[in-house]
């Protein structure tokens, strides 16, 4: 099994002096930059982080600010800028915070802290006062901070179902990649993981035990015990691995399914791999869409959404979509307008929300609200780019 290594040293937290709130009364169009700089946390202590729900120290609140966010609200990362939108989805973006260079997966606790995965380290914001409370910098070393598909730093990101730890997919140009976990309290990195190439996503067992790292490049999930961070690595490739770097057959996005632990990979609108991660067994069933597939996410009763961006081949292959499979397989295709990455449904069910942001060319800014029972879609300009999205 792979050798993980342990943090010896005691990670740097940035905590800003002032955050940088921006106040949108439409579409998001904050600046590109590099993040609100602070001064680094001594050696070996905690920083001095105020509670969720508190503002930063010399930092200001959001006027108008509620004690919570709106329920049914949106928060998006908007890898072309460096914030995170706040989105109402009947209005568009209600502000922005600015949290480091391209944003990529965000995650939400339900303390109402947003953990944000950037190209120089996790971003933590309080969702309730609209601020950057710290940026963990990552413990690996991936380069240059730069933005664009390919760069460095931190894609796909989860929290544990106990809120303690966080685990962030870490993209290495040019090699492996790495697993960092957060101590949520600490704020600051305390084990890393070797995994495989381009962790596109990141997704925990709903008991916590294990870990589940979905490595583009190198066509694989890595497994990892959450309590001993041992890990192994599953091949997730239904149509083989020839052509590597180059092919456009890999794994993008997983969902694991509540009913079994198992692991949903979709692939191409044609294949579903459905991974076992404890025997490694993959079972490939079809799918009807024919499109290129990224984002996924499954529902509590097992429904799963996967977001079509678009042909590979358009002679062969159909245009952008959201297929939502039911537990028995039985699939409902909405065609969208332009490509998409990610999805989040909303509480009832009744809503998809779909990012336009995209990881190749072609994004646009903004979301498609799809009605789900109509198949009604409607564009909503909202944020630079937007990757990850989360119902607040």
């Amino acid at each position: 099994m792979p050798k993980f290594r342990r943090v010896s040293r005691s990670a740097r937290v940035l905590v800003p002096a002032a955050v940088s709130v921006v106040l949108l009364a439409g579409c998001a169009g904050a600046s590109e930059g590099t993040g609100t700089a602070g001064a680094s946390a001594p050696t070996g202590s905690s920083p001095a982080v105020p509670p969720p729900g508190a503002p930063a120290s010399g930092g200001p609140t959001v006027p108008g600010a509620s004690a919570r966010p709106v329920s049914g609200s949106l928060l998006v990362a908007d890898f072309g800028a460096d914030t995170v939108t706040f989105v109402d989805p009947a209005k568009g973006a209600t502000g922005s915070v600015r949290v480091g260079t391209a944003p990529y997966g965000l995650v939400v606790g339900g303390d109402g802290r947003a953990w944000v995965a950037t190209a120089e380290g996790v971003a933590v914001v309080d969702t309730l006062t609209r601020q950057r409370l710290a940026l963990v910098p990552y413990e690996t070393d991936s380069g240059p901070v730069t933005t664009g598909e390919y760069r460095g730093g931190g894609m796909g990101i989860a929290l544990a179902p106990d809120g303690r730890r966080v685990y962030v997919g870490v993209n290495v140009p040019g090699g492996n990649g790495v697993l960092e976990v957060v101590d949520t309290t600490a704020l600051r990195v305390t084990d890393t993981v070797p995994v495989g190439r381009r962790p596109f996503d990141v997704d925990v067992s709903r008991d916590g035990r294990e870990v589940y790292a979905t490595n583009h490049d190198s066509f694989d999930v890595t497994v990892v015990t959450a309590g001993t961070l041992e890990s192994r690595r599953v091949e997730v490739a239904p149509y083989g691995t020839e052509g590597g770097l180059g092919s456009w057959l890999k794994p993008h996005y997983a969902a694991v399914r509540p009913s079994d632990g198992k692991l949903l990979l979709p692939f191409e609108g044609e294949r579903l791999a459905v991974v076992d991660p404890r025997t490694g067994r993959t079972v490939i069933e079809p799918m009807t869409a024919d499109t290129h597939q990224h984002g996924a996410v499954v529902t509590a009763d097992g429904t799963l959404f996967a977001v079509g961006t678009g042909p590979i081949d358009p002679a062969e292959d159909r245009g952008p979509s959201l297929t939502v499979r039911k537990p028995d397989g039985t699939e409902r295709v909405y065609l969208l307008e332009g490509p998409h990455e990610d999805v989040a449904v909303s509480a009832d069910g009744r809503t998809a929300y779909v990012t336009g942001g995209f990881t190749r060319d072609g994004y646009w800014d903004g979301l498609s609200v799809v009605d789900l029972a109509s198949g009604d879609t409607r564009r909503l300009p909202a944020g630079s780019r937007p990757l990850g999205v989360v119902v607040l």
